[in-house]
């Protein structure tokens, strides 16, 4: 027993070594995109929400493409397996036009199209990708292997940075092709070592085509999945959606509210105000792996409702300790508590998928959910501000991250009177 367990931890380390590896190279591309394509639009479009219109249009497609893709790679049955197709079709293409980018940026049609193309294609794996962690990861190991892919992601961030700092000046369009170049390395890896088609997820999948129809055939719709949720007389799963929904708009707002915040309130230069976040990314991906051997632990929901509270805790310190340094210090606590959400949420809703062949929906799912909260939050938060002003902007977030956390403690209470509770 001892060495098939230790077995199993060898191989779950792989794949979530090699899913981090996706991961960071597709939000690579997705980072230097958000930092380096807006002054590309500017030197056409002088309205600043144009701009941002523009470079919203990523959101809104993946709102869309990603629960619907990630059902059809649910549904997908071939000899490679469900997922890898996708993404062996989608990131070469992916990195190709995010390549062409700045070759095209001297026209401004050409630009918007190859944008669209980008984020068309880019959103359509984004959810494949990261599901096939759940395919070979079992329930009980995934929020240690998805802190691993979350620590990937944050570490982006930085990558972005150091190629804005050393390449975008002197060489822009090499500096998009680094990226490109990662992602095409990054799919190669993934070819040679994973083989979809052996996941757990996978076979167990096949199996339960066959004991249903007789033969392999794919499994529900988007819309059923969706009426499914929302019929569903335990409501866990729309509840955690709508918590998802909810500390997405917390969370989004505490990033894209915080500089006019500096600027407004601690009296800080546009320069200042936008650094005061960088601390709390390094709390982010201190945390993410210890917050999730603590899930394992104790249990995902409740560090949830402990880490989402003391993301509340943080936001009000920054509210009540008016200097940067008591903002800082206030956005790592935040996001210290936060990545205990971050890491665990989409565990729990693959969790309570009732089957294996819906993972990639559900991916899509919290995916809606928290773009959803990332568009409305900062709007939401905003209007607040609009009524009291700048000074309380961190006590409004808090406000938000607390509802979020009613939302997980009902779900905590449904689990408790069910056997299912023990699953998540």
């Amino acid at each position: 027993m001892t060495t098939t367990s230790s077995a199993q931890r060898v191989r779950t380390g792989r794949i979530t070594f090699f899913v981090a590896l996706a991961v960071f190279a597709q939000e690579s591309t997705w980072n230097l995109y958000d930092s380096q394509v807006p002054p590309l639009l500017r030197e056409h479009i002088g309205s600043a929400a144009l701009v941002g219109l523009l470079m919203g249009m990523d959101n809104v497609l993946g709102f869309f493409i990603q629960p619907w893709m990630g059902n059809r790679s649910d549904r997908t049955r071939t000899s490679w397996g469900r997922r890898m197709p996708y993404l062996i079709a989608g990131m070469p293409l992916a990195a190709l036009l995010f390549l062409v980018i700045p070759h095209v940026a001297g026209s401004l049609p050409l630009l918007v199209l190859v944008m669209f193309g980008y984020a068309l294609v880019a959103n359509s794996f984004k959810p494949i990708a990261e599901s096939l962690l759940p395919d070979f990861v079992p329930p009980e190991r995934r929020s240690r292997a998805n802190a691993v892919v979350k620590i990937a992601s944050s570490l982006t961030v930085m990558v972005a940075a150091l190629i804005s700092i050393f390449l975008v000046d002197a060489h822009p369009k090499l500096s998009f092709a680094v990226p490109s170049v990662l992602m095409v390395v990054s799919l190669a890896v993934l070819a040679a070592k994973v083989r979809d088609n052996r996941s757990p997820a996978y076979r167990r999948a096949l199996e339960e085509d066959r004991e249903e129809r007789g033969a392999a055939k794919p499994g529900p719709r988007v819309r059923d999945t969706v009426l499914d949720i929302v019929r569903d007389t335990d409501r866990s799963r729309l509840l955690l959606i709508g918590a998802i929904l909810l500390f997405g708009g917390a969370w989004a707002a505490s990033r894209a509210l915080i500089t006019p915040y500096g600027m407004e309130v601690l009296h800080l230069s546009r320069g200042e105000a936008g650094g005061l976040t960088l601390p709390s990314g390094v709390a982010f991906i201190l945390a993410a792996y210890p917050v999730a051997r603590l899930a394992e632990r104790f249990g995902r929901l409740r560090v949830m409702r402990a880490g989402m509270t003391v993301f509340a805790a943080g936001m009000v310190l920054g509210a009540v300790v008016r200097t940067p340094t008591g903002v800082v210090a206030g956005l790592c606590v935040a996001a210290a508590g936060a990545s205990s959400f971050l890491v665990n949420a989409v565990v729990v809703l693959w969790n309570l998928a009732p089957s294996d062949r819906l993972v990639g929906t559900y991916t899509g799912l919290y995916t809606v959910g928290w773009v959803g909260g990332g568009f409305l939050g900062p709007a939401a938060v905003g209007g607040m501000v609009d009524l009291t002003g700048w000074p309380l902007l961190p006590l409004h977030v808090a406000i938000v991250g607390l509802l979020a956390v009613l939302a997980v403690s009902r779900i905590s209470a449904r689990q408790r009177r069910s056997a299912s509770g023990r699953a998540l």
